[in-house]
């Protein structure tokens, strides 16, 4: 209907969607100290979300959040008390502007959010055994214009995931630079 209106619209395929039910921007797994799952939180990750993209100007919003506009035309959850789902500014959803209106802190989650496990005890006492940052919102996707490829636009809803580096230094190279630090403050002194 959109792109009748002369609005330019696009469809978005997000993999490993997150469905933060609880908008807590973490996807919770519960487990007891066997290791059963334990149903306590409706999140879930999917296999792929899609949904759509137009292109507005967000007078409501300022000029910063201009450009393209996350609308789900199948929300799961109500918002504001009726099923609906954006327009969410992608710059948003970058940006971690989670206070805006238009489900943004639900579109961020469903890119973003942490998949964290934890141990129950008892209901007063849980541990988090482990958290991966990098597994939500793989590959979003949408079709390049004029052919059938596909055309990634992670970019535009999140930065590049950090990869961690390790250093080793030998224990020669470890104690030569303390000796360095403790010339500098001497110095300093």
């Amino acid at each position: 209907v959109l792109r009748c209106l002369g609005i330019p619209t696009r469809v978005i395929t997000n993999f490993n969607s997150a469905h933060d039910k609880n908008l807590n921007l973490s996807i919770d797994k519960y487990i007891d100290v066997s290791g059963k799952t334990l149903k306590l939180t409706e999140d879930s990750v999917w296999n792929f979300h899609v949904w759509n993209e137009s292109w507005f100007i967000r007078r409501d919003l300022g000029s910063f959040y201009d450009g393209w506009q996350v609308l789900d035309a199948t929300p799961q959850e109500k918002s504001k008390g009726i099923y609906q789902c954006g327009p969410a500014s992608t710059r948003a959803i970058k940006e971690g502007d989670v206070n805006l209106d238009y489900d943004s802190p639900f579109v961020f989650a469903a890119v973003n959010a942490d998949c964290v496990t934890w141990i129950r005890y008892s209901k007063k006492r849980k541990e988090r055994i482990y958290s991966d940052t990098r597994k939500i919102g793989k590959f979003i996707s949408t079709k390049a214009v004029g052919t059938n490829s596909r055309v990634d636009v992670t970019a535009n809803y999140k930065y590049p995931e950090v990869k961690e580096i390790s250093f080793k230094i030998s224990y020669s190279q470890y104690k030569s630079y303390l000796m360095d630090d403790r010339k500098i403050l001497v110095t300093a002194v």
